[in-house]
């Protein structure tokens, strides 16, 4: 058996808090394998992707150091944006093959890579600068991709360059599209799904016979093959699972459809829960069980186009308690499920209540495997390794959150200050409607909900939190070490209060 464990990661997208049984005892979606991981080992009740959208908390979990300090201010990468994490940082996966670890990632990446375009387009920085009319025209598919995922590590990648709604909808392995697209208009037929309209899904480019309701599977399929390969060497793997699924096109396997009893996203949370199932059948038929670290978890909260209110007419919370869903820069935004099971190293049927975040599995895996790194590394992440083994004390000095616009927060013990008026996002409060104080101080301890606001009622924790925040951001990391560069420093969304106060 190796020394060192293997890891399996699997982020799924856009998954609420609450639509995980176990920390939903009132969830109409029974997640029964989710569940079952979580009683075989720990499950986090206070975790956080690091933003409230998929690119930004991707980035943080790959590098262990905050999505705001990249390029990427506000909002998510399109699918034909350029790589994102910056060349020769270090990612889970170069630091694991440091201890020589076989490394694979398969699903949406959604972190942009280098295409080949043709002459006179420029790859789209922002969603704001895509011309949806020169996607299909303005990419060379049959070139060879650069900076993608081998180039950051990953020995081995399967999947597509971003989410179902997002082109281009092609499979890539490796660095090379597997089969060149061949049509830009009427990309997706919708079956049993609930689609998430945008124009990305009006234009392509799109493969020969791409259909999104086969795609989850197939990645699926794909996951349980590389186990069942992957257990038969002498070498430690790791497996990054950045799984389409549950978000838009709500798009479940014909098996599922109707399964859940309210509509597509339940039916579709349970093939998820299904497949989680499989991966840990997988694992004790090959006999690996006991050597793996398997790892749930999600990128952010539950999306608003699954129409939430309908599904709490239904009596169905997927942020449960929590205020607000993706985007936003309340708990629902950005609290996420985390289940991680370690046999005879993680105590089974644990829950612990610390904050953490998912910047921290960078110190977490390098603690575990005796991996290191350079102060220009994982400036944000701490080892929750104390915690998993049964510890119970802070591990975090403060963690800051941020959301689809690019409003932060900052959460030291029971306060969380949050610098913007609304929700930081798209769905209400707006920011720019809101009347009352421009800031947001909440007590967590006896607000969960945060439905009072005491902003200008605690002058000290506001200078306390607000200094705390400068320091992290103007720093370049919220550990101890060598000060960094961020990318750049006066493009920062709400940079105004840091220098009012600094």
């Amino acid at each position: 058996m190796n020394e060192k464990p293997n890891i399996i990661l699997i982020l799924t997208d856009d998954l609420g808090y609450g639509d995980v049984s176990c920390n939903n005892p009132e969830s109409k979606i029974h997640t029964e394998n989710i569940d079952r991981l979580a009683s075989q080992g720990m499950r986090m009740t206070d975790a956080h992707a690091s933003s409230a959208v998929c690119t930004p908390s991707r980035y943080a979990l790959l590098t262990g150091r905050y999505n705001w300090r990249s390029r990427l201010k506000r909002t998510v990468l399109p699918g034909q944006s350029p790589a994102l994490i910056e060349n020769g940082r270090e990612t889970l996966a170069t630091l694991l093959k440091s201890k020589g670890y076989k490394t694979a990632c398969v699903g949406k990446w959604h972190l942009g890579m280098d295409w080949e375009t043709t002459p006179g387009y420029k790859l789209p920085m922002v969603y704001e600068e895509v011309e949806w009319d020169k996607v299909a025209t303005g990419i060379d598919y049959s070139k060879p991709i650069k900076n993608g995922p081998n180039e950051k590590g990953f020995d081995y990648y399967y999947g597509m360059p971003a989410s179902l709604d997002q082109p281009p909808f092609v499979h890539i392995e490796n660095d090379r599209v597997i089969t060149l697209p061949d049509h830009t208009e009427g990309v997706i037929e919708f079956r049993h799904c609930e689609p998430h309209m945008s124009t990305a899904l009006e234009f392509g480019p799109a493969e020969p016979g791409f259909d999104p309701q086969k795609i989850v599977p197939e990645f699926d399929q794909k996951v349980i093959d590389l186990i069942d390969d992957y257990s038969k060497d002498e070498e430690p793997f790791f497996i990054y699972v950045p799984t389409p699924a549950v978000h838009g096109p709500l798009c479940p396997a014909e098996e599922f459809v109707g399964k859940s009893g309210i509509g597509p996203y339940g039916d579709f949370v349970l093939q998820l829960d299904n497949f989680v199932g499989r991966v840990m059948d997988k694992l004790d038929e090959c006999g690996i069980s006991d050597n793996t670290i398997l790892i749930f978890t999600s990128d952010n909260g539950c999306s608003t186009i699954v129409d939430i209110p309908k599904l709490q007419s239904m009596g169905h919370f997927p942020s449960y308690i929590y205020r607000g869903a993706k985007g936003d820069i309340f708990d629902g935004g950005h609290r996420i499920p985390f289940v991680v099971r370690w046999p005879k190293h993680i105590p089974a049927g644990k829950t612990c209540a610390q904050t953490g975040c998912l910047v921290d599995m960078f110190a977490t895996f390098a603690d575990i495997t005796g991996a290191k790194y350079e102060d220009n590394a994982g400036e944000d992440s701490v080892s929750q390794w104390k915690l998993w083994k049964g510890e119970d004390e802070p591990i975090r000095e403060a963690t800051i959150h941020h959301s689809l616009f690019g409003s932060f927060a900052i959460r030291k013990g029971k306060w969380k200050m949050e610098f913007c008026p609304g929700s930081g996002s798209n769905n209400p409060p707006f920011d720019h409607e809101c009347t009352g104080p421009k800031y947001q101080l909440y007590d967590m301890e006896n607000d969960i909900r945060e439905t009072t606001n005491l902003y200008g009622k605690y002058p000290e924790v506001e200078k306390e939190l607000t200094e705390l925040a400068a320091h992290y951001i103007l720093d370049g990391r919220s550990t101890p070490g060598e000060p960094q560069k961020n990318y750049p420093s006066e493009n920062w969304p709400g940079i105004e209060w840091l220098e009012e106060r600094i």
